[in-house]
């Protein structure tokens, strides 16, 4: 109906309208060859034509136009007053040239580089010249990068020295100017491409931060104007490739450098001059980070700096520790790395929680100390034991932790079979979370839902009568984390972002169907969504075979669903989802994992890292566990057993592979980073005899026999060994 009150406008001369303005009784419009034209009564007229207007405004009975200035009229300059001595692209196009004649080998080497670094300080000193040029960064990326190609090593000094004082000299002119346009904040952007200058680690580069500490307090400084100008051109023009290349990545180098550090003979840890730049360094790469994750511009991964990672994990901790004591006032007066998180891998995060797990344990240790009166001795027991049956393994493995001191729970566990022998070191409580995974996450134990087969763990909303259960599964999912065990447990991602108290969306519905008809709601484009979709704000489902139904909100069965309120009746259908509807469950579980987990920092990760803390990935490059192997007893790489025990692992099948992994470590997954950073040891096991292989599983060695040349023969023990061999026991 109201594109009847609609009047199509063409424009009188097969132009283009390009804006339009709405004052009180007319309307203003601007075409593309800068005229601007009227609304009346009869349909529009031209009034201002051959004035190149650039922008028009209107509002009351008032209306304003912007036209460009006169031919010949001096023109006054917005933001920066200098006196060009070169046209910028003229500049521009003088480097491309020179660059070209290097890479074809002409003119004077020494001469061109020296013209280039010249010039290039100069379109670095004045930021109106870079304003003006490479609207596309994608030209200034390859320029930049042609440049690094051609350069000799002694060009590529001379350059950095350019680079230098023409970001400085370029940064001074900034620093008392009100940056706030688009057009006057672009070039801060483009100076980022210029500290990866450094990417060579033998150049010497803004050796003290000084460079790179004004411009990321001139970024940081920004008024929100210049922000807002600046984040809007940088998710527009910069897309992921780019984004990663010419904004991340050069920084993260630079703060690599910063925060790099040597350790000497007295294992005392040196830092560079420039380590006072990190914390400007690393709130520019949060503000890109953030960026990143709004717009979907870059990956966690590639926000991974490998020197705060390479910081050891004494020093990280004690960060860690002094940051969780310190208060919100003295957090935002003094900087730990360990706040920003999305620089540390994932790894380095594991190595910290296990460190916070050991001192945790080794307190619940010291605090279970005990005295004897009479004979003055102390007694300690530094261990939480099970010791269980197999053929009882969750019974009495629920009834254990039922019965067990809270405090003792935050021991270290140590497990052991009735009937085996087996030491733990490790080996047979890796096992144990093995087996107990394969039966608690059995979708055939009621606690999860059969809607999604043996795929995904998902609790069973029906199951009103197993609180217990859940809590105990919690404690154990804990437990696991707690001891830096793998468990085979297949949760959906929404599990990891409730344990992380992130807020949950359409995309972690479980149920792809379900999500699939939802999103069809969300995108439907026609106005009859209630006489398509016929839905109300209710709910219905089987429980124990009857039919239930709940209203999502007060009398939400005579509330139909419109093109209106279908976005909140998705926010509460998911809502009940992934919420309400398994409520007393996932309190139960949650509550286990906190009795184990309760002053854990899983607030480092994100859900994916910590999906992969939990269960291993999937991935297994057995390439990479070969290069990261070693060998004792006399067995070398070049061993015959050796290379035969290699082309036995690549032929194998998946199946095997993953068995062959688990009869040497007792787990079916790689850890965080992969096979190439677990440790892994192949020990001769005496001489060629028919005794099949055997294992350390606790410390990763696979015990070989020396079969020497004889393929067959350790293929087939191998794989007897491999398939059938199960249980701990000691000659």
């Amino acid at each position: 109906e109201s594109s009847k009150l609609l009047t199509p406008i063409d424009h009188p001369t097969s132009g283009r309208f390009t804006s339009v303005e709405a004052g009180c009784g007319h309307s203003l419009l601007l075409d593309d060859a800068g005229d601007v034209w009227v609304t009346t009564q009869s349909g529009i007229k031209c009034i201002l034509a051959g004035k190149s207007a650039l922008a028009i405004a209107a509002g009351g009975n008032n209306s304003a136009v912007i036209t460009a200035a006169p031919t010949g009229a001096k023109l006054m300059k917005r933001q920066f007053s200098m006196e060009e001595t070169e046209d910028p692209t003229s500049i521009v196009d003088a480097v491309d040239g020179m660059i070209g004649e290097l890479e074809g080998g002409k003119g004077d080497q020494t001469n061109l580089s020296q013209e280039i670094a010249r010039k290039s300080e100069e379109l670095l000193r004045y930021p109106s010249y870079l304003n003006s040029l490479f609207v596309n960064p994608k030209q200034l990326d390859t320029m930049f990068e042609r440049l690094l190609r051609v350069c000799s090593a002694d060009a590529m000094q001379e350059l950095a020295r350019a680079f230098e004082r023409g970001l400085k000299g370029g940064l001074d002119s900034l620093r008392d100017t009100r940056l706030i346009h688009p057009e006057a904040v672009r070039c801060l952007l483009q100076y980022i491409l210029f500290f990866d200058i450094r990417r060579d680690e033998s150049i010497v580069f803004d050796l003290h931060g000084e460079t790179i500490s004004t411009f990321c307090d001139t970024i940081l400084s920004l008024p929100f104007e210049g922000y807002n100008a600046l984040h809007t051109f940088a998710t527009s023009h910069y897309p992921g490739a780019l984004f990663v290349k010419m904004l991340v990545k050069p920084l993260l180098r630079t703060l690599n450098v910063c925060a790099s550090h040597t350790v000497d003979e007295n294992a005392v840890e040196h830092f560079t001059p420039s380590r006072q730049a990190v914390p400007v360094i690393v709130a520019v790469l949060s503000w890109l980070y953030a960026m990143a994750e709004e717009q979907d511009l870059a990956k966690p991964a590639d926000f991974y700096s490998d020197a705060v990672s390479e910081i050891s994990v004494e020093t990280l901790f004690g960060d860690l520790y002094a940051m969780k004591r310190a208060s919100p006032h003295e957090r935002s007066k003094h900087f730990f790395i360990t706040q920003h998180p999305f620089l540390l891998s994932p790894g380095c995060k594991r190595n910290l929680l296990q460190m916070e797990s050991q001192l945790s344990q080794y307190k619940a240790m010291i605090g279970d100390l005990q005295l004897s009166e009479s004979t003055m001795n102390i007694t300690v027991e530094p261990f939480f034991n099970l010791e269980i049956e197999r053929d009882s393994l969750v019974e009495q493995t629920l009834e254990c932790i039922k019965q067990a001191d809270p405090k003792d729970i935050r021991k270290r566990l140590k497990v052991s079979f009735k009937g085996e022998e087996g030491l733990d070191a490790g080996g047979v409580t890796k096992e144990f979370f093995q087996l107990l995974s394969e039966e608690l996450f059995d979708i055939n134990s009621g606690l999860w839902s059969s809607k999604y087969g043996d795929e995904v763990n998902w609790f069973n909303s029906d199951n009103t009568w197993d609180e217990k259960g859940y809590e105990m599964i919690g404690v154990l999912f804990g437990l696991a984390l707690y001891n830096n065990v793998l468990l085979d447990v297949r949760f959906p991602m929404a599990v990891y972002r409730k344990l992380l108290g992130l807020p949950l969306g359409l995309e972690d519905i479980v149920d792809a169907e379900l999500r699939r008809g939802l999103k069809q709601l969300l995108d439907y484009e026609g106005d009859d969504v209630e006489d398509i979709f016929c839905l109300s704000f209710e709910v219905t489902w089987m429980e124990l075979g009857e039919e239930r139904r709940l209203d999502l909100k007060p009398d939400g069965a005579n509330i139909s669903v419109t093109k209106d309120n279908r976005e909140e009746y998705v926010l509460r259908y998911v809502s009940w989802i992934l919420v309400d509807s398994i409520k007393s469950q996932w309190e139960a579980f949650e509550s286990g994992v906190m009795r184990i987990m309760e002053d854990a920092s899983l607030d480092l990760f994100l859900p994916e890292e910590l999906e992969l803390l939990v269960v291993g990935s999937g991935e297994l490059d057995f390439k990479a566990l070969e290069s990261n192997t070693t060998y004792e007893g006399g067995y070398t790489a070049e061993s015959e057993v050796i290379k035969n025990f290699w082309r036995f692992v690549n032929d194998a099948s998946k199946e095997t592979q993953v068995q062959l992994l688990k009869f040497a470590t007792a787990s079916t997954k790689a850890p965080i980073g992969g096979l190439g950073k677990m440790p892994f040891i192949i020990q001769r096991a005496g001489p060629d005899s028919s005794l099949l292989p055997t294992s350390h599983t606790c410390f990763n060695t696979l015990l070989l026999p020396d079969y020497g040349s004889d393929y067959d023969k350790l293929a087939n023990n191998l794989g007897r060994a491999v398939l059938e061999c199960e249980g701990f026991g000691l000659e």
